[in-house]
């Protein structure tokens, strides 16, 4: 597993943090669990674990990089409500220079990858 951490006004973003920021926000307001799993393993084809995703979202919250709330209980989950995530500014930011940071790292390098 491939790790890249990158530091952006004191917050640094992984790989997988990275991956679960962008699902969060292909999703806008049905960013829960389930669908954000679908999305990473729809647009990456990874797996990965729900023990993980959950680490990784609450990682992110006590980053100031999501916010949650929590929606009202449903009856097909037995009266348990669903957690919900929104994308804070700070973390738009730190995505930003992510996504400049990678693209500077890339420039010129693309032939030599294409062996």
């Amino acid at each position: 597993m491939s790790y890249i951490a990158v530091m952006t006004d004191h917050i640094y973003l992984g790989e997988l943090e990275q991956i679960v920021l962008l699902a969060v926000l292909r999703l806008k307001d049905e960013a829960y669990a389930i669908p954000i799993l679908d999305q990473i393993e729809t647009q990456t084809g990874r797996k990965i674990a729900r023990g993980a995703l959950y680490t990784a979202l609450d990682r992110l919250e006590a980053k100031g990089c999501l916010r949650s709330r929590v929606g009202e209980p449903l009856p097909e989950r037995g009266g348990r409500a669903r957690r919900y995530f929104t994308v804070t500014p700070a973390a738009l930011h730190a995505l930003k220079h992510s996504r400049a940071s990678l693209l500077r790292l890339w420039r010129g390098l693309e032939s030599l990858l294409e062996r």
